[in-house]
């Protein structure tokens, strides 16, 4: 790991599902870097992973050399699978989409808690709860 850093790009992809196609193509391309060996990286790391979306930090280097850093997947994600839902309401203040269990937002409170600004699990259970508030989603406890 030689060189200093060029620059630090943030994506969100389908685990496992890479291509060089958009938007990876056009995020990752104008920097140099090898495509084809970011898009081997990004899917072994992920296959496990399921289907959903894994948001991925590329640490570009100027010797076109990067490093790759997983996060958890979105909670908007994770909430949206939780109530079984396809996507969250365009007017969430008066149309609800889905319910979600107090468990199922401990559960995605705990899988997030590392890429929260959040110190206690309570604390990254309000966060999850204003995001699932913002999608039209109703917690019953």
């Amino acid at each position: 790991m030689a060189g200093t850093i060029k620059t630090i790009v943030k994506l969100q992809i389908p685990a496992g599902k890479a291509t060089a196609a958009p938007p990876v193509g056009t995020a990752l391309g104008p920097h140099g870097i090898n495509l084809g060996e970011f898009v081997k990286k990004y899917n072994e790391a992920t296959a496990p992973m399921g289907d959903g979306i894994i948001p991925v930090e590329v640490t570009i280097f100027t010797d076109r050399t990067f490093t790759l850093k997983l996060k958890t997947p979105p909670a908007s994600d994770l909430l949206r699978r939780a109530a079984s839902v396809e996507k969250g309401s365009g007017t969430p203040n008066k149309v609800k989409v889905g319910t979600v269990s107090g468990a199922d937002v401990r559960k995605i409170a705990e899988r997030k808690l590392e890429d929260l600004n959040a110190d206690t699990i309570e604390a990254a259970e309000r966060i999850v709860e204003g995001t699932a508030r913002s999608m039209g989603i109703e917690i019953k406890r």
